[in-house]
Formats: C-alpha cells, structure tokens, sequence
C-alpha cells in the first residue's frame, strides 16, 4: 500500500467514524490552537508595548531611585518607595556641561478623586516640570502648559488629559475651569491631544500639574518618583548615561557603582529587557498549553489501537498475500499521521479566527492591537501534529505488525 492510498484510508476511517473521530481529534485541535493563540497574542502584546515605548521615544534616559542590578529591575519598580532621588538633582543633571542631553523632566506621582460640581472621579495626578512637553513629545490641543515660573512657584493650575477632559466636561470647554484635587482647587490651563489607547501609556487619563505645587502641597514630599532625559542622538545615550552617573555619585558621595542609590537606564535597554521577559512568558504559557497535546496523543493511540482491532481480519489478508511487518508499520503510521495533520490544520483555523475575535474585541476597547498570526505558530501547529501521529502511533502499528496472519484470519 503506497503513501496516497495510506492516506486515502485515513480518510475514510475518519469519515466512516464522525463522532468517535471528532472526539479523538479534539484535544489535537484544541492544543494547536491554544498553542497558536498564546504565541501570536504574546507577540501582538509585545508589538503594543514596544510601540509604545517607541512612542516616547528611544533616545530616552531614565533614572530611578534605589540600587539595581545590571539586568534586574529597580527597588522602586517594586512598588518600595525610595527617597533618594531629589529635584535638585535634576537641576544638576540638565545644567551640567552635557551637550548631549537637550531636555530633562522630572515627576511625582499621586492619585485622588477629583472633584468637579457635582462629578466626582478616581484619577492619577502627576508633577511634572515644564519641560515635560518637550521630552514626551506631548501635544497640546487647547490652552498651553505650565511655565517654568509656575513650576518653582507652587502655582495652582493643571493640564489635563484629553480623556479625562472629556469625561469631565463632555460638553463645555474646559480652560478657565476650576476642579479639586486633595481638597485643592486648580485652575484648567490646557488639555493634551489624545495619544489613543495602550497598556503604558495613560496621559489621556491623567491629569498634570507643576512639580513643586505636587509635592508640597498635594503629596508632602520632597524626593522625586523619577527622572527622564532627552539625547540628541541613539549613538550618544552612553555617554550620557556616564555623565548622569558621575553627577549623581558626586551629589550623593558615592564613590563606587556598587554603592549607588540610584539606577540609570536607556529606552533602549527597556526594550530589549522586555522582549526578553515577553519571549520568555511566551514559550512557557505555549507550553503549557501544549499539555493538552499530549492528552491529544493518547486518543490518537486509543483510536488506532481500536482500528487495530477492528480491521485485524484485514491485516490477517494483507500478510497471508505477501505484506510485510514494515508495510504494515507504515500504512498505521501514515493513518496516524494524517489524522492528527488534519487535526493541526482545522486547529490552526480555529486559532486564527479566535484571535480575529480577540483582535476585533481588544481594538473596541481603544488599543492600538496588530492582529498577527505568528508563522512560527503555524509551523509548529504543523510539526507537533504530525510528530504526535508518528510517536503515539508507533505502538498500534507495531501490533498491527506483529499480528499472525493465520490467528488474523480467524478472528471474527
């Protein structure tokens, strides 16, 4: 029996047993597919956050209070408040002899229910500097942002969110307003342009307002959150890092790095330290979900074993005529092989227009989503199918093999 009408029987089998079929096919379906699903959702995750981060822009320098190693996270990444970091320390860094540095901004952050009439609202504030706009690349669409006098003068005002603009004042213009923050009223000076939805990025929501004002009479603090600072170039970011590091070790007399109480990273560390977290909870959510593969496996042995059985009076024939143990081997491998192949291909079409579901239901939600199908999903979807039908169906087709053909004949 050569390879095609191998094949041809598989079919048959699979159609002339439709529910037995189908129920031993889906754990082969459902495994390709959860497969499918997780590595091309963690890719489109991945895509979203590293455009985000993109968004902000990679020539970006931050610096975080507390020690970290090289490739863990900071203290304060933690959720641990740390105190180290201070607003003059910004000022050093951006009045330094550094050329390479264009602009640096500074923040705090807090979070109250805002009050405006008779509306209430849970909402995150930040304290931010005046030169917030250049080094976010931030859009004003109405009024203006703070200055740099407001920002050391403890001035009242607030620049809101274009979300949050809108669910405070649907239909009235906001400048001129007045809302309450901490029991404090501000007065609306401008609202951002919407960046649109994502998973980091919350300027839509929040709402900023000047450093000084944030932390003495909003937070009452004195130490930063953190600190980012604009590069001229991709190709300059390590010198300027450097340079960071010497101005900081200096202000806070600390004479070796493994003393710091601050860390500095690039954007471009961030990215790479993410991809490699993301590619790694990828592979080990497809891996699990791979388990129902192997259930998978076992019902194909189940049914091929029970083929065995059903069809022993015809394997009894094919060796009486001249067949041999290896045709034999390779006509249940092959059935075994193509059965769980169709297997792979319907869970691949499942996966893909489940995740044609997930993408259509996350873009409602405002997210900037990419609908991919990873190809590595796919090929793999394919190879572990086909694997599958050749490993468990080694043991059925070796019985059948291994069937005396006078005993063969004479079952009933």
């Amino acid at each position: 029996m050569d390879f095609f009408e191998s094949v041809q029987t598989s079919w048959q089998m699979i159609v002339r047993n439709k529910m037995r079929s189908l129920l031993t096919m889906l754990g082969i379906i459902i495994g390709v597919a959860a497969v499918m699903i997780v590595l091309s959702v963690g890719e489109s995750v991945q895509a979203l956050i590293m455009n985000e981060i993109k968004s902000v822009g990679t020539n970006l320098i931050g610096v975080l209070p507390g020690y970290a190693e090289e490739n863990g996270p900071p203290a304060s990444a933690m959720g641990i408040v740390i105190t180290t970091l201070k607003y003059e320390d910004g000022e050093a860094i951006i009045n330094s002899n550094n050329s390479h540095i264009e602009a640096l901004s500074m923040y705090v952050k807090g979070s109250d229910v805002i009050t405006v009439e008779d509306k209430n609202i849970s909402a995150s504030f930040y304290g931010t500097t005046a030169s917030y706009i250049d080094v976010e690349n931030a859009e004003i669409e109405k009024g203006r942002f703070f200055t740099k006098d407001e920002e050391i003068g403890n001035a009242r005002v607030v620049v809101l969110g274009g979300k949050i603009a809108e669910d405070l004042f649907p239909d009235q213009d906001p400048l001129g307003k007045k809302i309450k923050i901490k029991k404090t009223n501000f007065t609306i000076i401008g609202v951002f342009k919407k960046k649109g939805g994502g998973l980091m990025q919350t300027q839509d929501n929040d709402m900023y307002v000047p450093i000084k004002t944030a932390q003495n009479i909003l937070l009452g603090i004195n130490h930063l959150s953190f600190i980012r600072a604009k590069v001229d170039k991709i190709e300059n970011i390590d010198s300027a890092m450097e340079d960071i590091k010497i101005i900081l070790r200096d202000r806070h007399k600390v004479d070796t790095p493994s003393e710091d109480d601050f860390n500095v990273r690039s954007t471009q560390q961030a990215i790479t330290s993410i991809s490699s977290i993301t590619d790694a909870l990828k592979f080990f959510l497809a891996a699990i979900a791979a388990i129902s593969l192997i259930v998978g496996g076992f019902g194909i042995m189940n049914i091929m074993l029970a083929t065995v059985q059903e069809r022993t009076k015809e394997i009894g024939l094919r060796k009486a005529v001249g067949a041999k143990n290896s045709s034999i081997v390779f006509q249940f491998l092959i059935e075994a092989m193509t059965i769980t192949f169709i297997s792979g291909v319907i869970g691949i079409i499942v996966g893909s227009l489940l995740l044609f579901l997930i993408a259509q239901v996350v873009i409602a939600y405002g997210l900037s989503w990419s609908f991919i199908i990873s190809p590595s999903s796919i090929f793999l979807g394919c190879l572990v199918s086909i694997s599958i039908g050749l490993i468990f169906g080694i043991v059925p087709a070796r019985r059948a093999s291994l069937l005396d053909p006078i005993e063969a004949l004479r079952y009933e």
